[in-house]
């Protein structure tokens, strides 16, 4: 008899799971996470806001609710279509099946947000990338080249850039979208944090889609993400879409968040001072470079030490970031979250030993 493995699709053997590491007992600061929790008053209110729901019952397919509130306060201006996920990722394994097609292509740059790749792999899409330059700026002219050379059907762009936490210049971007027949991905994870945005570009670039997430905001445990564009656009996106993707649970919490935003917003100026704060105390170190950012993290180069053993080093003192040094065009880099004041001090503190 064969092995029930053998009618596993052969490509499974080169995929490797997403990992999480165990963080029981750390200092959190590798996966991007708000640190602040509700505030206790405001979390009474949606026990008590969650305590009638009847969930012997299916959740709104498309909650129209969901999107007023999303469009009031992260925009755009003009009526778009909205599509909502389990998470961005499942709004990304849409549009990668959406065009999977023979011959077709995803491209994106690195490095950048690894799921592009993860998950044209899983679908079984080929993806290119084209290598940011020395200081993670497009390479204009190569991308443009790469574009006419593969027709991508898809492009992605994270604005501001995950891991390297920077904006790409606006013109380069705009000229990008002009110059493919393909969608073009912006990608605004981290868009609280940043100090532009594409959000009311929509109307002018049918192939431009906007994909954003609640997680950065404070909501990660609820896995809820979005995407916006031309409304005929995202009516044949929907058709991809499972039913009742959305619980009805992430729909009532993020309600209520959207009902509180200014909690959220209050966290994330907390966030963009203490990242300004970070940045300085980290670039006053002679032993590291620290990348400006626009996000919720801060890249930094080791120069003075291998960084898998600055890595290795902080996680014995309880202290967990991202070691990204093994990946394409990240060599010695680490990335860390900004958290608290307090975390942020203790990360410090543990890097001076670190590096000594």
């Amino acid at each position: 008899m064969s092995d029930p493995l053998d009618y596993f699709r052969s490509e499974l053997n080169r995929l490797h799971a997403y990992a999480v590491p165990d963080a029981s007992g750390l200092v959190k600061l590798d996966a991007m996470e708000n640190p602040y929790r509700l505030p206790d008053d405001i979390k009474k209110k949606w026990l008590k806001f969650l305590e009638a729901e009847q969930i012997n019952r299916y959740p709104a397919p498309n909650p129209e609710v969901l999107k007023q509130k999303l469009q009031t306060i992260f925009g755009p201006k003009d009526d778009c279509g909205f599509l909502f996920g389990n998470g961005s990722d499942e709004l990304i394994q849409l549009l990668v099946m959406a065009i999977a097609k023979p011959n077709a292509c995803i491209m994106s740059v690195t490095p950048s947000f690894s799921m592009y790749q993860m998950i044209g792999d899983i679908v079984g899409v080929k993806s290119y990338s084209v290598n940011l330059d020395e200081n993670f700026e497009l390479d204009f002219e190569a991308l443009l080249a790469a574009i006419e050379k593969h027709s991508p059907s898809l492009l992605f762009l994270a604005y501001p850039n995950n891991p390297t936490g920077n904006l790409w210049k606006r013109d380069q971007i705009e000229t990008i979208v002009t110059s493919t027949n393909g969608f073009v991905i912006i990608d605004e994870a981290y868009g609280p944090f940043a100090s532009d945005s594409f959000v009311d570009d929509l109307a002018h670039y049918k192939n431009m889609l906007l994909l954003r997430t609640a997680s950065k905001l404070g909501l990660a445990g609820i896995r809820f993400g979005w995407l916006v564009g031309n409304a005929e656009i995202i009516a044949e996106l929907n058709k991809l879409r499972l039913p009742y993707n959305i619980n009805q649970l992430t729909q009532l919490t993020l309600e209520f968040a959207l009902d509180n935003f200014q909690i959220f917003a209050q966290q994330a100026k907390t966030l963009c001072d203490s990242r300004s704060k970070l940045f300085a105390e980290l670039s006053a170190i002679n032993e590291i470079k620290a990348y400006p950012s626009q996000a919720n993290f801060i890249l930094i180069k080791v120069l003075s030490k291998d960084a898998t053993q600055v890595f290795e080093n902080l996680l014995s003192q309880k202290i967990l970031i991202k070691n990204l040094s093994k990946q394409n065009g990240l060599d010695q880099c680490l990335r860390i979250t900004v958290g608290t004041e307090e975390e942020n001090n203790q990360l410090l503190t543990a890097l001076d030993k670190a590096l000594s």
